[in-house]
């Protein structure tokens, strides 16, 4: 079997049981991408699958043998960053950095989805969705930081996007 991940083509034979995390990780050699709870609760597994935020460990790699997938590893280098990577870097939104891998792919992913114009549940219009902190705040709600590091990672996806920066008093009730 064979699958395009990050741009290359890998080969392997897992148990049709695998799931992608799983193939990434212990098949391929590819650990960028973390296993939390292996139950699609944390989000530190989150990768992008054309171009969409998926669970790794919520679905099966043979279901993805068509599809470009894209991990941490496909997103930058260390001499040239994604923009992402490197505003967390900047605003020390990694802390531990477990979590940062699918935080960073689950922000790319929802980057996109608001230049296509999908609305979330903080959504005010839901015909053109603005981005703001508290919009960024809950669509990045299914990532779980066990270092609170969420005002840093809100900052860091703020200036990304282009937002400009709140001020502590509204980091502080984004965190709460």
């Amino acid at each position: 079997m064979q699958w395009t991940i990050n741009n290359r083509v890998y080969q392997a034979e897992p148990d049709i049981r695998t799931s992608l995390l799983d193939l990434l990780r212990e098949h391929l050699g590819l650990t960028g991408s973390k296993k939390g709870c292996d139950h699609g609760q944390c989000g530190a597994c989150t990768i992008l699958v054309n171009g969409r935020r998926v669970l790794g460990c919520l679905t099966l790699a043979v279901m993805h043998q068509d599809d470009a997938i894209t991990t941490i590893e496909g997103l930058g280098t260390a001499d040239a960053p994604h923009p992402l990577q490197a505003a967390f870097v900047t605003h020390d939104a990694y802390q531990c950095g477990y979590c940062t891998p699918g935080q960073i792919c689950s922000a790319v992913g929802m980057l996109d989805e608001v230049a296509r114009g999908w609305p979330s549940h903080a959504s005010d219009d839901l015909t053109a969705p603005a981005l703001s902190h508290a919009e960024i705040a809950e669509r990045m709600s299914g990532n779980i930081c066990r270092c609170a590091a969420y005002p840093n990672i809100v900052d860091a996806i703020a200036e990304t996007a282009g937002l400009p920066g709140e001020d502590r008093q509204s980091r502080k009730d984004l965190a709460a």
